[in-house]
């Protein structure tokens, strides 16, 4: 009965997660061009709508599916046109009105302008990328002239462990892996069997948490000392992780206290950055947006932590956590111009 439940809210977990990508895939079409799309150019564009044409079955599923993300896209504010490109046209298109849909100018202090660009460039889902990419070049093969001012083809530079893809992956999916672990005071890696529950970064690394099999006990386990491939075991939905349970929590009493001897205040949007708001000292809520206070040993480090956040945090103080945050950014800026340049 457990398992049947849980492979039936694997099943509802994947057919929203295609839904979501579908209908961001929906929105950069639509944003990638000024003129209207029919109906049809979206569904020989955009991932998600592939059908027959023909087969009026599969066109009546497209149009009803069609129709019910029209309607969420404007349920959620975004800015849905109809019309035609040309008086010639018979059939009505779609298009999103670009001065509704962009956000207000945000004033910034040049350097911060420069941190926040460099971060909106770099927190991109290589995924998605991808699927964009791909769903551009159709437009441009269908004679569709393509919004050059469009940046939808980088790919991130924000990285993370091998072992993250197969293991969130193993997590949402409720599915037993396999891996070799890494111990510093061991020369070789052991074998590990566990249910993970979840993954989560904590101090600049990621950890994946769950049940080891062989223990049977709560674990918790550094991603980047897994050695080799992650080896998915299990059937999907094939056990339940604790209610409530608190991930961070785990690996905080695992990875043991730390000295901090700072305090660093910064600014996160709305909603956003919960990670930084589990351990933050306090957070207070202002106009544009929530300050955050949070305890710090070096610079440096919680520089790459705030990071990860892309755009989403600015540092407001102190200056070398500032300055430690737009250097790492300006860091990863070059790498990513020499690679472009090596292509």
């Amino acid at each position: 009965m457990g398992a049947c439940a849980g492979r039936s809210a694997a099943s509802v977990y994947r057919v929203s997660r295609t839904r979501t990508e579908r209908l961001v895939n929906l929105v950069i079409c639509l944003l990638s061009t000024r003129r209207f799309l029919t109906a049809a150019q979206i569904a020989a564009t955009v991932p998600g709508y592939e059908h027959d044409p023909d087969d009026p079955r599969e066109h009546e599923a497209f149009q009803r599916k069609f129709e019910r993300d029209k309607a969420e896209l404007r349920d959620l504010g975004v800015p849905l046109e109809t019309g035609t490109a040309s008086v010639f046209d018979t059939e009505p298109g779609y298009r999103i009105a670009h001065r509704e849909y962009a956000l207000p100018d945000i004033p910034l202090e040049p350097d911060e302008a420069a941190a926040v660009g460099i971060a909106a460039r770099l927190w991109q889902h290589a995924g998605l990328a991808a699927a964009a990419s791909s769903g551009l070049a159709k437009l441009r093969a269908a004679g569709v002239d393509v919004d050059p001012q469009a940046t939808l083809g980088l790919e991130p530079m924000v990285t993370v462990d091998p072992a993250f893809a197969p293991l969130t992956a193993a997590a949402r999916d409720r599915r037993e892996v396999g891996f070799d672990y890494r111990v510093p005071d061991r020369d070789a890696p052991t074998r590990r069997r566990v249910q993970p529950w979840g993954v989560v970064c904590w101090r600049g690394r990621w950890y994946v948490v769950g049940h080891d099999l062989d223990r049977d006990a709560t674990r918790c386990f550094r991603l980047s000392r897994v050695v080799g491939p992650v080896r998915v075991t299990g059937l999907p939905g094939g056990y339940r992780p604790p209610a409530d349970v608190d991930l961070i929590s785990h690996v905080a009493r695992w990875s043991g206290p730390v000295e901090r001897a700072g305090r660093a205040t910064v600014l996160a949007a709305p909603g956003r950055a919960a990670g930084l708001r589990r351990w933050a000292l306090s957070v207070t809520s202002a106009a544009d947006g929530d300050r955050l206070v949070l305890p710090f040993a070096d610079p440096h480090t919680l520089a790459g932590q705030l990071v990860g956040y892309g755009p989403d945090v600015r540092v407001l103080d102190p200056p070398e956590v500032r300055e430690a945050v737009i250097q790492r950014l300006k860091e990863i800026a070059a790498r990513h111009d020499a690679l472009a340049v090596a292509r």
